[in-house]
């Protein structure tokens, strides 16, 4: 490879700096609001000046706390994706593109992921969810995934509007690797070996451009909380000075598709370029005897462009029509620079700040003991000052000058801590966070009801929050499902673990001579959009177990869930599994048992049958032995079930034992007033 400047390459930085200078009051506030998160409240000026006065520089963090419980609350469990055909869709291929989503969710580790993007979405006000094709998964054949990404690596056109930056001219995503990271994921930059003389050759990585900046700015604040930063520790490696920069630039196009249409058995096909030559080279007969009808269309694709320095190291088109960055705007402003939760409640703990110090300060004055001693009264100041500390000291005065005495310090007034209160309140508040959500027990209400009322009260704040959330997340879906039908176009078996441990399989691109197809993904690779993708609203919200099985007790009384159901909602239970299996052998003992009454009591008609029709000894004979017969049948079956109702018996007296060791354990542990 020889290095020679690329128009491509040259656009991309171009870019590059125009976005990156647009936003940089964004990043300005944006790092003020992470050293808020961090505890780093004070600049070095408000430090020296607290100092100076003799007032601690300690902050009372409230902001801290309320992001992490913001985060918990939104992202207490994964979300629901649901699969809608747009059409007259089998409805089992939804199932399977259902199946599909929780895996890619699963191999994504999307939980954690999905909260680091809400961290940054609270923290910064956007956070960034980027999906990908992992080449090197499943032993090479790649699987779709997505990461979250740091939202100071991205970088937008000011220009946009739309929430999820369709209206962009370009998305860029900014990658600083070492040099070794570089030649690792791209080898051709490296050392090579001419193929003509055998002698090795100095790769060009040492000719490109070298990025001295990072893509994050400096920390604004500091305090006794140190906190390092990726700008501050991208030094620390001495050995390793060489940084490089990685741009990929994401931009719409208009793609060439082609409509195919048999005249005879109308089934449509979308082919691409590519395939669509491949076709007329195999169909020449077929199309001059005009048995397709051929439509030539344009669709919007997503394409990318990655460069380093002047050198272009990639281009390709994705099988998407939205930017594979999706983004999940905080306080939406109509511009790529959202504002966050941190940042509204940042002046409030200013405030919160200011109170505290002032509180500590008068702590610190009324604490010490002061003697005021009149002018004159005592010769030596220094002596009285070391006797004072001396229980049994015989300190003399001049009482004609008056004697010393202590004056009694003055209490803060208490709207003094009302206010520190109501600051504390306001920034719950901003998040959406009442204070019994924060476990303290005085502040939740008597009574069960109360406190689901409170409750649910308190998570209308972020319920209203979590629908955009979701909006972006359904955004992401798209995406995902959209880059599966590109790639997915082989054999392949989903696995997916759901509750109770049960695995749910999907199989594509298998064929089968009797069921045909499970799902031809590659009939369906360009048909994008033919399900609507969603999650359901509030599945990520944290949910009350005990008020859910009391839903479910209701119901089961009302017959409409049988207690399989209940029993899978009962949150003391852990071994559901066992007791299920146990369930069912119970219910086929008792039906054994009812076969054997219903045989028993068959045979007592009989009797009574031949009691009637005896006329004879001889008839008298043949009920003797019935009646032997019935008594022996009878002792029989209470002897079988004797026994079988005695082992069930034994199982249920262990699994009681074990329930109550369940609840003594629970009740020694300390009660939990937020949700589960």
């Amino acid at each position: 490879m020889t290095l020679e400047n690329d128009k491509r390459a040259d656009h991309n930085q171009e870019l590059y700096r125009r976005w990156r200078d647009a936003r940089s009051d964004w990043d300005t506030e944006a790092r003020y609001d992470i050293d808020f998160y961090h505890g780093n409240h004070f600049s070095s000026d408000e430090v020296d000046e607290l100092q100076s006065r003799n007032q601690a520089d300690v902050p009372m963090d409230r902001i801290g706390p309320a992001v992490e419980k913001f985060k918990a609350v939104l992202t207490s469990r994964a979300p629901a994706f649901t699969m809608t055909p747009r059409e007259d869709s089998d409805v089992k291929v939804a199932s399977i593109w259902r199946t599909i989503m929780g895996y890619v969710w699963g191999n994504s580790d999307g939980d954690w992921q999905l909260k680091q993007a809400i961290h940054d979405y609270a923290t910064t006000g956007m956070g960034y969810l980027y999906t990908y094709i992992d080449p090197e998964s499943d032993f090479g054949r790649g699987d779709v995934k997505f990461t979250y990404v740091n939202p100071f690596r991205v970088y937008v056109s000011p220009n946009t509007r739309n929430r999820w930056f369709d209206d962009a001219e370009g998305v860029i995503l900014s990658t600083i690797l070492s040099g070794e990271q570089v030649i690792s994921l791209y080898p051709e930059l490296g050392e090579q070996v001419n193929p003509e003389t055998g002698e090795k050759e100095t790769g060009i990585i040492q000719d490109l451009n070298t990025y001295l900046e990072e893509d994050y700015p400096e920390a604004m604040n500091s305090n006794g909380k140190k906190i390092f930063t990726p700008a501050e520790v991208k030094d620390l490696d001495y050995f390793e000075r060489n940084k490089y920069q990685i741009l990929e630039r994401f931009y719409k196009v208009k793609v060439n598709f082609y409509r195919v249409i048999d005249m005879q058995s109308g089934e449509e096909v979308i082919f691409s370029d590519e395939e669509y030559e491949e076709f007329i080279e195999n169909n020449r007969e077929q199309i001059e005897a005009s048995q397709y009808q051929i439509i030539p269309v344009k669709q919007t694709r997503v394409k990318v462009c990655a460069s380093i320095g002047q050198v272009v190291l990639y281009e390709t088109i994705l099988n998407t029509d939205h930017y594979p960055i999706v983004p999940i705007p905080n306080i939406f402003t109509e511009t790529p620079y959202p504002k966050s939760d941190v940042s509204r409640a940042r002046p409030m703990q200013r405030l919160l700040n200011k109170l505290w110090s002032l509180a500590l300060s008068h702590a610190q004055a009324s604490g010490g003991l002061k003697l005021l001693v009149p002018l004159g009264s005592v010769e030596d100041l220094g002596q009285l000052e070391r006797d004072w500390a001396n229980p049994n000291a015989v300190i003399e005065v001049d009482s004609t000058q008056g004697e010393p005495h202590f004056p009694a310090p003055q209490p803060l007034a208490g709207e003094f801590y009302k206010l520190i209160q109501q600051c504390e309140f306001y920034i719950d508040f901003t998040f959406g966070l009442p204070e019994m959500m924060h476990g303290f027990a005085e502040k939740a209400p008597d009574t069960v009801k109360g406190t689901e009322r409170m409750i649910a009260l308190g998570t209308d704040r972020p319920k209203s929050k979590l629908r955009d959330i979701e909006f972006s997340i359904n955004r992401l879906g798209q995406v995902l499902y959209n880059l599966s039908k590109g790639h997915y176009t082989y054999k392949k078996i989903f696995r997916l673990n759901s509750a109770n441990n049960d695995i749910t399989e999907a199989t594509v691109n298998s064929y089968d001579d009797k069921v045909g197809s499970i799902l031809d993904i590659k009939k369906e690779k360009h048909n994008l959009g033919q399900h609507d993708i969603r999650i359901e609203p509030g599945s990520t919200l944290p949910t009350n177990k005990w008020a859910e099985l009391g839903v479910y007790m209701e119901a089961f009384q009302m017959g409409i869930v049988d207690k399989v159901e209940v029993l899978k909602k009962n949150p003391e239970i852990f071994d559901k599994e066992a007791i299920l299996r146990r369930t069912d052998e119970k219910n086929q003992l008792m039906q054994q048992v009812q076969a054997m009454s219903e045989q028993i009591k068959n045979l007592e008609g009989d009797l009574q049958t031949a009691q009637r029709e005896s006329v004879s000894d001889r008839k008298r004979v043949e009920v003797e032995k019935f009646k032997s017969r019935l008594a022996d049948v009878a002792s029989d079956a209470k002897a079988d079930r004797r026994v079988q109702l005695n082992n069930l018996q034994t199982k249920v007296k262990l699994e009681a034992e074990k329930l109550a060791n369940v609840r003594a354990d629970a009740s020694s542990a300390p009660e939990n007033f937020g949700t589960s």
